[in-house]
């Protein structure tokens, strides 16, 4: 399998070809339009495209449903937290983040992606361990959103939300059971929404730097909603609020 950041599936590759992050393009089986499409992308970008068997691209992609369809990205440079902010403080949108605090489950990750960028938000940060690797099957998974939204893997998630908290950025944690509605909140302030593990859920030290942590309320039998899930519910409802007129303002601590 290549050392190089693979991706597969033909949104992912159209996508990360969109965005002029591809090195080199790999080709198996029947090639339908869509995937003709993708080769003619490649090389109006001078992008090396290259035939290879159907064996040879299920052992790159360690037997997933790649569609006859593989990149492998360019090495670009990591964004740091540092810079992020300093993106943010220069932008005229308030800040709309997702924090991730040892989501491992690259469906979930992908999932996460995917709202993000549909939900027009800047970045998602997540700690470098304990964390689902941001490659094949998270970027299947976001339907090719991974390749347009910035990520930045910090050390320490609690750390960097105080880093947040200090550049004015309000900090909401998710977790099941908090006595706050999660829509009695405004989103129109720079907000980073923090998102736990599947099942264990958010870390004490994690919690305990979150301005507010806040549930949805299930109706059902089960007791919460999937992370991915629940992070598109939290922003999509910062998506409705500031596109109508700003909510109660809620006051830090």
């Amino acid at each position: 399998m290549s050392s190089s950041p693979l991706v597969y599936g033909i949104n992912p590759v159209l996508e990360a070809l969109r965005a002029g992050r591809v090195s080199t393009v790999q080709v198996a089986g029947r090639v339908d339009e869509r995937v003709a499409t993708a080769v003619r992308l490649a090389e109006a970008q001078g992008v090396q495209v290259h035939r290879v068997s159907m064996g040879e691209l299920d052992r790159e992609t360690g037997g997933a449903r790649h569609q006859g369809l593989a990149a492998e990205l360019r090495a670009g440079p990591r964004l740091t937290l540092d810079a992020l902010i300093g993106q943010l403080g220069q932008s005229a949108t308030p800040a709309l983040l997702v924090v991730l605090d040892g989501v491992e489950d690259p469906q979930n990750l992908g999932a996460i992606i995917r709202s993000v960028d549909a939900a027009g938000a800047q970045a998602v940060i997540r700690q470098t361990r304990r964390a689902a690797p941001l490659g094949g099957a998270a970027a299947k998974a976001s339907a090719g959103a991974a390749a347009h939204v910035q990520t930045v893997d910090v050390v320490n998630v609690a750390r960097a939300l105080e880093e947040l908290k200090q550049a004015g950025i309000w900090v909401v944690g998710l977790a099941a059971g908090a006595p706050a509605r999660y829509d009695q909140l405004d989103y129109t302030l720079p907000t980073a929404v923090v998102v736990g593990a599947e099942g264990a859920g958010l870390r004490r030290l994690v919690r305990e730097r979150c301005d507010w942590v806040v549930s949805i309320p299930m109706r059902g039998h089960v007791e919460s909603l999937n992370a991915s899930v629940a992070a598109a519910v939290i922003l999509f409802e910062a998506v409705r609020q500031r596109a109508a007129a700003p909510g109660p303002v809620r006051p830090r601590g």
